[in-house]
């Protein structure tokens, strides 16, 4: 849900967020309302609700006009996003399940898998050039993750190294970073 408060905070979106733990809460009060049984769910002014991630990023982009302004753009930002996802999907197994002898091969391995993005992201700007989208929190998430995992993984990567920097730049990025909900992650 990382990129959905980032999203939120950077765009002055006005959120609540609910702690669902301890574990019991969660298990007999909030699981059950969960389409999937799962976090993070983002709950509309009007009661609409929605869980995945993506699915919310998804809506939040077209509710904010942050989707792109054609077709076009909008299948840029879904590809975009769904590259990340996949790479994504291989870090959370490889953090969850078997971090202990993935993590090398993993590392070893993130080069090749960041390529296509540093191939798609300009020098200047954002997935769209000078207009954010939705997808850019994810992708900005995604690259933080990365550079903790292995600090120096985009020093070969000037377009992504400058887009990350740019997004750590943006004051709502910012202030979402200083907090402590953030720092304790």
């Amino acid at each position: 849900g990382e990129s959905i408060r980032t999203l939120l905070i950077d765009n002055d979106i006005a959120f609540e967020e609910v702690n669902v733990l301890p574990r019991e809460n969660w298990e007999n009060n909030w699981k059950p309302k969960m389409q999937f049984g799962q976090c993070p769910s983002y709950t509309d002014d009007d009661g609409f609700q929605l869980v995945q991630s993506n699915a919310i990023l998804r809506y939040l982009g077209r509710k904010y006009d942050l989707y792109g302004s054609n077709n076009q753009e909008a299948s840029l930002v879904d590809m975009i996003n769904d590259g990340v996802e996949d790479v994504r999907i291989q870090y959370t197994r490889m953090i969850y399940q078997n971090y202990e002898a993935g993590k090398e091969p993993y590392i070893q391995e993130l080069p090749k898998k960041l390529e296509p993005f540093e191939k798609l992201i300009k020098s200047s700007g954002y997935i769209l050039g000078e207009k954010i989208s939705w997808a850019d929190y994810n992708l900005y998430d995604f690259l933080d993750i990365q550079t903790i995992l292995s600090p120096g993984c985009l020093d070969s990567f000037p377009n992504l190294k400058a887009y990350l920097d740019r997004m750590k730049a943006r004051p709502g990025v910012q202030k979402r970073r200083q907090t402590d909900n953030f720092k304790n992650m």
